[in-house]
């Protein structure tokens, strides 16, 4: 079966539940988007604003501080913020990549090796039964293997033991100087070899929220090799658990087995997307949402995503909130519509950034001086006012 580009469009943005905001609570819209990149505190929480029907922050803060949602160190070596009880399969699943990263190079220049941190892991997950601020865990690190080495070894050990953030207050319920408790759930990492079944569980989760995807797709999406990937949708494929599609370039993409596709027809409504959203870096090819010619202005050099516009389902530009409201630069002519629906939901926005954080993403205004100055490029940048 043929899926054409439109179409793979409007199925990643139905079940990234962007064609329309659902209406369910923070857990649950939470699992059917699978993860949420959680690099900047702000940015779960701004990309649920653009997915749930009257989305209420307070209720993220909630489900972080009873741990309904987790916060944690998973895919692409990032935070991303999860269903709970997706948490355990997905850090099994990246065993492989977090062991070679974490456990390599810092750590052992620290004099440390993999042997050391299986048993520094167990200790470090008793210590951190409850929250434990980052200096503070570093200071028992001191204490594990001499001071000397503990910049090493917790550099390696956070990022690598099963531990979550904890929240620790602030506008977005994490603040600068995080604070670790352990997963309880997640099972002791041992070694480089990954978890078979725990991979087939992530692709499947994967295709759930970000499908229909390539081999490429999924190990960008996780970071993890490419020949195990390979090889575990051709075991999901033998079980009958997905199926195979031809993409609009002729690339074998995976869907699950009787998932429904749209046909491309369903409007996109125009979205003000969180930086760094999920949706823009699932993939090993991006142009399903993200057009290629605008790639380099949105995902710069160093990795940081800017905020977008989404507009007919594709990225149309980038925003930033400034005084009186939101400042949106297109990367070409949008039509009337599209300024007002964005209009509107720069007034939304800024009613939801009012009771946290009016400049948020502040720190990543030296960017804007360097968007493109080619006007075939950068078409119009508009104040929208954050009151209707």
């Amino acid at each position: 079966m043929k899926i054409t580009a439109r179409a793979l469009n409007r199925t990643t943005l139905d079940r990234q539940l962007l064609l329309e905001r659902a209406r369910t609570d923070v857990a649950e819209g939470t699992r059917r988007v699978v993860a949420l990149q959680a690099q900047h505190p702000a940015s779960p929480y701004l990309a649920l604003w653009n997915r749930l029907e009257d989305f209420d922050p307070a209720a993220l803060d909630a489900a972080f501080a009873d741990r309904t949602v987790a916060k944690a160190t998973l895919m692409r070596i990032t935070l991303h913020a999860v269903h709970a009880a997706d948490y355990p399969v997905l850090r099994a699943a990246m065993e492989p990549t977090l062991y070679a990263s974490r456990l390599g190079y810092r750590f052992a220049a620290a004099g440390l090796t993999p042997e050391d941190a299986g048993g520094l892991v167990p200790r470090l997950l008793a210590y951190a039964e409850r929250p434990r601020g980052s200096a503070e865990v570093q200071s028992w690190v001191a204490e594990q293997v001499g001071a000397e080495r503990a910049d090493g070894a917790w550099w390696g050990l956070k990022g690598y033991a099963p531990l979550h953030h904890a929240p620790t207050g602030g506008p977005w319920s994490f603040g600068h100087r995080p604070a670790f408790v352990a997963s309880g759930t997640a099972p002791v990492p041992a070694g480089r070899t990954g978890d078979p079944e725990a991979l087939r569980a992530l692709l499947l989760r994967y295709l759930s929220g970000f499908g229909p995807a390539s081999a490429a797709d999924a190990a960008r999406f996780a970071m993890l090799a490419r020949g195990p990937v390979r090889a575990a949708f051709g075991d999901l494929l033998r079980e009958g658990a997905v199926e195979p599609l031809t993409g609009p370039d002729r690339t074998e993409l995976f869907d699950l087995a009787g998932a429904e596709r749209h046909d491309g027809g369903a409007p996109a409504p125009a979205r003000l997307m969180a930086m760094w959203d999920s949706v823009l870096l699932a993939y090993e090819d991006r142009t399903r949402v993200l057009p290629e010619a605008y790639r380099r202005a949105v995902i710069r050099n160093n990795g940081d995503t800017l905020p977008t516009l989404l507009v007919d389902g594709a990225v149309a530009g980038v925003w930033r909130p400034v005084e009186g409201g939101i400042e949106a630069t297109a990367f070409h002519r949008l039509p009337a519509a599209a300024w007002e629906e964005l209009a509107a939901e720069a007034v939304a926005l800024t009613g939801l950034l009012a009771g946290r954080e009016e400049q948020v993403y502040r720190r990543y205004g030296h960017w804007w001086p360097k968007l493109p100055a080619d006007p075939a490029v950068r078409g119009e940048v508009r104040l929208l006012p954050g009151t209707g």
